[in-house]
């Protein structure tokens, strides 16, 4: 069963556009990824499809009804994690759950028992009246969290659930968002923490300039690079790396600088360059400290696709 169908979306801001006849089809069950670079349009997606934002054009529809005409009754089955988390701090926890719970209908007792199931869910059951205030990062964004799911949605949108929180608090979400979709809830995830996504999602699709320009699954996307070797080099100094003359090496696709000094490359399977790239270091007094191949995976994938790592 389809219960996400967006075909042609189009928004703009402006002259500027967002999403740009955008298609996207998610079933029931699948916890999908979507991903992109900064700017790509996976925002502004999901405000659309929960009736933040108006669309300029195209077609979207949930559980099988147009969004428009039936807006009120699929909002009801749905929750949202904002990637900013979205708390009243004047409230105490069940406070908070207990309020958005109710903007869903829940009323009296229901609501109340709904409130206090959603705490304990994500671990808040000793912390029901105490304020955010008083809470840690990884404790306002299981709030938030909580907020959402209170009224039992059938699709949960969560955008950057787990930015910026430690380990800790980010296992206990990820194995939530497991139970989650365990119990039926379709889930759309968006992150910037690549291994989540290859731990949680089922189906991926990658969008840039508010296209799609990849999906599947992880195999499949895998697959789309399979004519691809990466190398990675532990150099002294990077900062004396000219990029541009190892990019003009036969065979190589792509160059990047990553943190401690990590040069990642990626070239052509059937070139053999790595002697030309390691004169070309030389050349450029760059020692190198140690070489590995790496394994292709979906950060490789994104990074040829996009030209840019998914944290820039």
């Amino acid at each position: 069963m389809k219960i996400v169908e967006i075909e042609q979306l189009t928004k703009k801001f402006d002259k500027n556009i967002a999403v740009d006849n955008l298609d996207l089809t998610i079933r029931k069950g699948q916890i999908f990824g979507l991903l992109g670079p900064n700017g790509a349009g996976k925002s502004t997606t999901i405000s659309v499809l929960c009736g933040l934002l108006k669309k300029d054009s195209g077609q979207i529809r949930l559980f099988g009804e147009e969004q428009e005409t039936h807006s009120l009754e699929i909002k009801q089955r749905i929750g949202l994690v904002p990637q900013d988390i979205a708390l009243y701090s004047d409230l105490s926890a069940f406070e908070n759950v207990r309020f958005f719970a109710g903007l869903y209908g829940l009323r009296g007792k229901e609501l109340d028992a709904a409130a206090n199931m959603a705490l304990e869910f994500v671990g808040l059951a000793d912390k029901t009246k105490d304020k955010p205030g008083t809470f840690s990062g990884g404790m306002k964004r299981r709030l938030n969290i909580a907020c959402a799911i209170a009224h039992k949605p059938e699709l949960i949108i969560m955008d950057e659930p787990t930015v910026g929180i430690d380990p800790q608090s980010r296992n206990y979400i990820l194995k939530s968002i497991k139970k989650l979709n365990a119990s039926g809830c379709t889930i759309i995830y968006t992150s910037h923490y690549m291994e989540e996504v290859e731990e949680l999602c089922d189906y991926i699709s990658i969008i840039d300039h508010g296209k799609v320009i990849a999906e599947g699954t992880k195999e499949q996307l895998v697959s789309l690079v399979s004519d691809r070797k990466e190398m990675r080099l532990v150099v002294d100094d990077a900062s004396k790396i000219d990029l541009d003359a190892l990019r003009a090496i036969s065979g190589i696709l792509v160059v990047d600088v990553m943190e401690g000094n990590v040069l990642s490359i990626t070239s052509n399977s059937e070139v053999n360059n790595l002697n030309a790239v390691l004169e070309a270091l030389i050349g450029q007094s760059v020692e190198v400290m140690e070489m590995n191949q790496q394994t292709l995976n979906l950060e490789t994938v994104f990074l040829n696709l996009t030209g840019r790592k998914l944290r820039d």
